[in-house]
């Protein structure tokens, strides 16, 4: 496999390193405009190979988690050599279809909260700095979760297009998290990729995620393996996603194919991965919600006292965000963690399956954490960049809470960093491992 870079690339260096790679393989390699973003902005695909299957490679679909394009690259790379190392890299039998940013308008916002930051970077990054810079839409303008609330985004449209044009045998959709371990959501289950993903987090000292946000109420056939439920059995669905059935995720399945969203961590905690019982996790629970809810409320007093001198959410992205949290996120999140709470109470001898386990409950922390400190890093870039007078004090105020939030993250949950190049191979690694579990299923 090609050296995975040391460092996150940008949308530029991406397409550059991409323009490179089919001067060097034209015969194997094209690059292709399949759409716009809402300003303007190319969505690029890379294929390479000339096989009669196709696996689409989905880079950028969140531009707070910058480890696809770099793997990508990786992928991309290996097949164009031509190495048949696995079915899923002959180029006569696959085509590798590669989106090199599916939300570049997300990651030219991201970019430019990096450039902005006078601080040198540190040798090690660390929560205070990622979360200064980085940025997250609200769920309407991104484009595979778009649909799900009713909005027809063209990066969405783009995506079903080639979709439906290729109707590739897999989907791999690159995802990071910011905290926690790596794991893979399924739209249907691949079972030869449990034990090489497995393998793969073991020899990088990447922790599996045991329980996830994400999909708590989700089958689970492998060790941080879970597979989406049928689009009608929403009570096994996290709140806000009952409609899960008109993303992009699950369009590969109208055609035969499976979705896989490949999640590695950007700070690993090996709480991610502890299956013993968490004692009195009632109590926890209620503990992490009233967490998320307070902090919710102190970045929201800030920025009510900011609102009257804030660009206006319509021409703001990052105040849209912040708007869209402060109406009622906050609350979405602690609220949907009552029926665990209540199951959790409810538990009774020790092998109660009711019971949940500290990773389950890290999950849930990294979330309720999560939520205030995201939102006050991007408030924070907002009075960085007032003029009015009053911005420099609430600055001050807003600041002394992030960081101190950041420092009890850091420690309640034991981060450590994983290398770049780590995040990389181990998500390449994986996709290669679900390209050739779906390839098995057609012979």
């Amino acid at each position: 496999m090609a050296r995975a870079t040391d460092r996150y690339l940008t949308v530029a260096e991406v397409t550059e390193s991409a323009r490179r790679l089919v001067s060097r393989h034209p015969g194997a390699c094209r690059l292709r405009r399949i759409g716009s973003s809402r300003a303007g902005r190319p969505i690029l695909m890379l294929s390479v190979g000339h096989g009669p299957h196709h696996v689409l490679v989905v880079a950028g679909p969140h531009p707070d988690e910058p480890v696809g394009g770099a793997t990508a690259l990786v992928l991309a790379e290996q097949v164009a050599r031509g190495e048949r190392l696995f079915a899923a890299t002959h180029p006569a039998l696959v085509t590798w279809d590669f989106v090199l940013c599916l939300d570049p308008d997300g990651a030219a916002v991201s970019e430019a909260g990096a450039e902005e930051a006078t601080a040198a970077p540190a040798t090690v990054p660390t929560l205070r700095s990622y979360y200064r810079t980085t940025y997250r839409p609200i769920a309407a303008e991104q484009p595979e979760w778009a649909p799900i609330v009713g909005c027809q985004l063209p990066e969405s449209q783009a995506l079903f297009a080639v979709i439906d044009e290729l109707r590739p045998v897999l989907q791999c959709s690159l995802h990071s998290t910011d905290i926690g371990g790596s794991w893979v959501q399924l739209t249907r289950d691949l079972p030869e990729l449990a034990a090489p993903f497995r393998r793969s987090a073991a020899a990088l000292g990447i922790p599996l995620q045991h329980g996830t946000f994400d999909a708590l109420y989700w089958e689970n056939p492998g060790p941080a393996i879970y597979v989406l439920p049928p689009p009608d059995s929403t009570a096994r669905l996290a709140a806000g996603s009952e409609n899960i059935g008109a993303s992009t995720w699950c369009a590969p399945p109208r055609y035969g194919g499976v979705t896989a969203i490949v999640e590695v961590p950007m700070w690993a905690s090996d709480l991610a991965e502890d299956l013993s019982p968490y004692p009195d996790a009632e109590h926890a629970l209620r503990e992490l919600a009233g967490l998320v809810l307070d902090g919710g409320r102190q970045v929201t007093a800030v920025l009510d006292k900011a609102r009257a001198f804030l660009p206006p959410p319509q021409h703001e992205p990052l105040r849209r965000v912040l708007e869209w949290m402060a109406d009622g996120l906050y609350e979405m999140v602690a609220d949907s963690w009552e029926p665990l709470a209540r199951q959790a109470a409810a538990a009774s001898s020790a092998d109660d399956p009711r019971h949940l386990t500290t990773a389950q409950v890290a999950a849930l922390n990294i979330v309720a954490r999560r939520q205030p400190v995201r939102a006050a890093g991007l408030l924070l870039r907002l009075l960085k960049a007032s003029d009015d007078r009053a911005a420099p004090a609430l600055y001050r105020e807003l600041d002394e809470l992030f960081t101190a939030w950041c420092t009890d993250a850091e420690q309640a949950l034991r981060v450590r960093w994983v290398p770049v190049r780590h995040q990389v191979e181990h998500q390449a690694r994986t996709v290669l491992a679900a390209a050739e579990s779906a390839l098995t299923a057609l012979r």
